[in-house]
């Protein structure tokens, strides 16, 4: 649990002026659960999946982010993973009440085959565990994409901010100009 992600995230809100609050509550296991002890709606919650796509042309990669959402002011010491031949991660971002689509994802990127990273991988590109991973990317090899049915639904998003205990409730217009994400829809 990080609260190293927590402190980038608090620092990059208040810096950006953004509105939001903090809360603090107990772990919750299931977005449903973290949903009640937020107060808020399910289709609030931000729900980030970390994502590995195999069979994706780099360079229409690089054309479609162009490093555009990446925080570069706020990355990671360590840029582990770096991106294999072919392979790349995506940060999918989705309301909590849905599921994601891999295969929209795998074709949104002409990829070959989209699945879920692994524990480890997690890890490494967020410094997260599962359940904890917020709506945010810290690491230049993890790039975000957002159902845009989270942002056009919702004034509000919410979402843990690296640790299970703690979540924040933030203003979708802050969270859009702030993140500048890639909007497609991937989730059912």
């Amino acid at each position: 649990m990080s609260e190293q992600i927590f402190n980038k995230i608090h620092d990059l809100l208040s810096n950006n002026e953004a509105k939001f609050k903090v809360l603090n509550h107990e772990s919750a296991t299931t977005s449903e659960e973290v949903a009640k002890l937020r107060g808020t709606k399910m289709s609030q919650g931000a729900k980030a999946l970390v994502c590995s796509i195999k069979g994706v042309d780099e360079e229409r990669f690089r054309q479609i982010f162009k490093d555009e959402n990446v925080l570069n002011d706020y990355l990671l010491s360590d840029e582990k993973p770096a991106m294999k031949a072919g392979k790349i991660y995506i940060l999918a971002i989705l309301p909590a009440n849905m599921q994601a689509n891999l295969d929209s994802l795998t074709q949104k990127f002409d990829g070959k085959r989209a699945s879920l990273a692994s524990p480890d991988e997690v890890l490494a590109l967020t410094d997260c565990v599962f359940g904890s991973v917020p709506p945010f990317s810290f690491h230049k090899n993890l790039h975000i994409v957002v159902d845009e049915r989270l942002l056009q639904r919702n004034d509000e998003i919410a979402f843990n901010a690296g640790l299970l205990d703690r979540s924040i409730i933030l203003n979708t217009k802050d969270y859009t100009k702030i993140v500048r994400p890639t909007l497609i829809n991937f989730a059912e």
